[in-house]
């Protein structure tokens, strides 16, 4: 099969570009988040913990001596007994937006944790969330505060700057925007890409060349994708794959050929949904 590439329109690639300037911006708002914050939560994917975590930050949340709480979303996705044998970072607590569960013993945490620090000449203790983009800062903030105050969007970047939060009389929570670490990020490195795009720091309906990633993951979960969707196992390319599955759901073009773009990013969003397990 001779594989056709279609050029992106100008509104994905202005919005590329403006990924790439608000990305230089990012970094000095991440600063100012952790510099004027007492603690921090780190939210991670819980079923890619090591690979959302950012080293970058880490270090520097050490180097400041701030305390840092790791939190671990999407529990509803995963094993949580299974998850705990291998982690190797405390504090941690799980959440899960979804389901709404969780948020009791996240507030207790903090609460708990908010004792040992020194508040402000105004008695305001700060708390500063920060996290690779889409895996659930802002669902964290609603769901811990009980109402809808952080602006919630599915792709990275939504968030644009600092926004200051009421928890309690003294706690305020720092939200700000996902930040990919500088040694994982690449608009052409397709390794890069693959794996932005599998912990979901890359939204699916934003990635360059789906079918082209959607072949990084085929590779690395090796029938997983075909058991999902009842596909021979057989269709291990992309091409063969999403030709089975396009053909299935109706996603044709004209001269009655699939269209492997909307195709690609179907598998994409199951995957970045969680349907796909």
């Amino acid at each position: 099969m001779v594989r056709v590439r279609y050029s992106f329109g100008s509104r994905h690639n202005g919005h590329l570009l403006n990924i790439n300037k608000q990305r230089k911006k990012y970094p000095r708002i991440l600063d100012e988040v952790v510099e004027k914050s007492d603690i921090l939560l780190e939210v991670l994917d819980a079923r890619f913990v090591n690979e959302t975590r950012n080293p970058v930050i880490e270090k520097l949340i050490r180097k400041k001596k701030k305390k840092i709480i790791y939190v671990l979303n999407k529990m509803d996705l995963i094993d949580r007994e299974v998850v705990e044998k291998t982690l190797r970072i405390k504090p941690y607590a799980f959440i899960s937006c979804a389901k709404r569960q969780g948020s009791v013993a996240l507030r207790g945490l903090i609460r708990r944790m908010a004792k040992d620090v020194q508040p402000d000449d105004d008695g305001k203790i700060f708390v500063g969330i920060i996290g690779y983009p889409n895996t659930g800062k802002s669902s964290i903030i609603n769901f811990l505060t009980g109402r809808s105050v952080a602006k919630i969007g599915n792709e990275g970047g939504f968030t644009k700057g600092m926004q200051k939060i009421k928890f309690t009389n003294e706690i305020f929570i720092l939200d700000s925007p996902g930040v990919i670490a500088d040694a994982e990020y690449s608009m052409d490195d397709h390794k890069k890409i693959v794996h932005q795009t599998k912990v979901g720091a890359r939204s699916y309906n934003r990635v360059k060349d789906p079918d082209m990633v959607l072949q990084g993951l085929l590779n690395q979960y090796e029938g997983m994708f075909q058991k999902y969707y009842k596909i021979s196992e057989d269709a291990k390319d992309s091409d063969d794959f999403l030709e089975v599955l396009g053909r299935r759901r109706g996603f044709l073009k004209k001269g009655n050929n699939v269209d492997l773009d909307r195709t690609a990013r179907l598998v994409l969003r199951d995957w970045q949904e969680g349907d796909i397990r």
